[in-house]
C-alpha cells in the first residue's frame, strides 16, 4: 500500500494511493494515521479522490516526533570521504521546520555557498519501540519513503558536530509516499538514484548499507524510544557534491531529483529565500514509479 499526506482547502489528510488517484482519509496525516494504528483505510475515507497528478504532496510526515539521520552508511560514500567504516550508526538530528513535500521549492539555506545533495532511503516508524531486538525493530517499521537530506557543508564543518548545516528550515524533501513494509519487507533492496538538472549524480543500491533499518531501529531505540510517524534517514550512496573533483553544488535554478525504486521520486526546485515564502504550498506534477 502507499500512502500520502496532501494539502486540501480544509488543511491536509493522509490519503491512499489507488489506480493513479489519492483517495483523502479522515486522519490529518500519515503520521495521525499511524498513531492511530494504521487502521484499515476503506473505514476511514473522508472526501473525493484526488488525481495524483493534480495533488498537492505535503512532507509525508509533517511534523514527526523525532528526525534521525545517520551519517556514513554506504561503503562507496564512506570511502569516496576517506573515512573507515563505522564501528556504531553516526547519529544526528533534523527538527520539523527542515522539511518540504515531494515538488515543494527548496529554500537554499542563507549565507551557504556549498549545498549539496544525499539522496536518502527514509524508514518511518509505526509503533512505539525502546531498546527493541531485531524481531521487535523490524515489526515496529511502518514502510519507507524517500529523503535528501541537503546539506550546508561549510555550516557543517563549522565544528565537529553536524547539525548545523543539515537542519536549515525548508530543505529536506520528504515523500512521496510511504510504502508500506508489507509490499516491500522491513529490509528491501532497492536502486536509489538522484539527478541535478537530469544529470545523474548518485546511483546505488541498498543494499550496500554499513546499517540496515532494523539494526537502526535497534540501535536508536536503545537510545531514546521510537514513537509511529517517527522518521530515520538512513544515509546516503557516493556520489555526492563535496566527494567530486572539482566540487559540486546545488545553485538557485537547481532542480534536484531524487528516486527509489518502488517507492516514487522527488522533484524540486532550489531557490534563495526571497524567491519564495516560507508557507508556499506551490508544487509540481510528479511521476510514479
Amino acid at each position: 500500500m502507499k500512502v500520502a499526506t496532501i494539502r486540501t482547502q480544509e488543511g491536509t489528510r493522509a490519503a491512499v494511493l489507488k489506480a493513479g488517484y489519492l483517495m483523502p482519509l479522515s486522519f490529518k496525516d500519515v503520521g495521525a494515521w499511524l498513531e492511530a494504528g494504521s487502521p484499515a483505510w476503506t473505514e476511514h475515507v473522508a472526501g473525493q479522490p484526488v488525481a495524483v497528478d493534480d495533488a498537492a504532496l505535503a512532507p509525508l510526515v509533517p511534523r514527526p516526533g523525532k528526525i534521525v539521520c545517520v551519517g556514513l552508511n554506504y561503503r562507496d560514500h564512506i570511502l569516496e570521504m576517506g573515512r573507515p567504516i563505522p564501528e556504531y550508526p553516526t547519529l544526528f538530528a533534523k527538527f520539523a521546520d527542515s522539511l518540504v513535500g515531494a515538488n515543494d521549492d527548496i529554500i537554499l539555506p542563507p549565507g551557504s555557498g556549498s549545498v549539496d545533495w544525499e539522496a536518502e532511503l527514509a524508514v518511518v516508524v509505526g509503533r512505539t519501540v525502546a531498546r527493541a531486538d531485531r524481531p521487535t525493530a523490524a515489526a515496529a517499521i511502518a514502510g519507507f519513503t524517500a529523503a535528501n537530506d541537503v546539506s550546508a557543508r561549510d555550516y557543517q564543518r563549522r565544528t565537529t558536530e553536524w547539525l548545523q548545516g543539515k537542519t536549515f528550515d525548508s530543505t529536506t524533501p520528504l515523500g512521496p509516499f510511504l510504502v508500506t513494509a508489507d509490499e516491500v519487507g522491513p529490509e528491501p533492496e532497492l536502486e536509489i538514484n538522484c539527478s541535478v538538472d537530469g544529470v545523474q549524480k548518485q546511483h546505488s543500491h541498498t543494499s550496500e548499507l554499513v546499517f540496515g533499518p532494523i539494526d537502526l531501529v535497534s540501535y536508536i531505540s536503545s537510545i531514546t524510544t521510537l514513537r509511529p510517524g517517527d522518521v530515520i534517514l538512513t544515509g546516503t550512496p557516493g556520489g555526492v557534491g563535496d566527494g567530486r573533483d572539482p566540487k559540486e553544488f546545488l545553485r538557485p535554478g537547481s532542480v534536484l531529483r531524487t528516486s527509489i525504486a518502488l517507492v516514487g521520486e522527488t522533484e524540486n526546485l532550489c531557490v534563495n529565500r526571497a524567491a519564495a515564502p516560507a508557507d508556499s504550498t506551490e508544487t509540481r506534477n510528479i511521476h510514479v514509479h
